[in-house]
């Protein structure tokens, strides 16, 4: 009998789906050295979670 993928491999895997042009499993990571910001109101939304957006701290 085989038994389906384990606790911790369904904790970062579940609900993922290959990219359908790469084939890639993996969630990427995008590194990257800035941001940029429309001006100093939605940066202040965004730090302070008022908007969804990406921030580094």
């Amino acid at each position: 009998m085989k038994a389906g993928p384990g606790f911790s491999t369904l904790a970062i895997h579940a609900g993922a789906q290959p990219d359908p042009t790469t084939g890639a499993r993996a969630t990427p990571i995008y590194q990257t050295t800035s941001v940029v910001f429309n001006d100093t109101d939605h940066a202040a939304a965004l730090f302070g979670l008022q908007q969804f957006g990406n921030i580094y701290t």
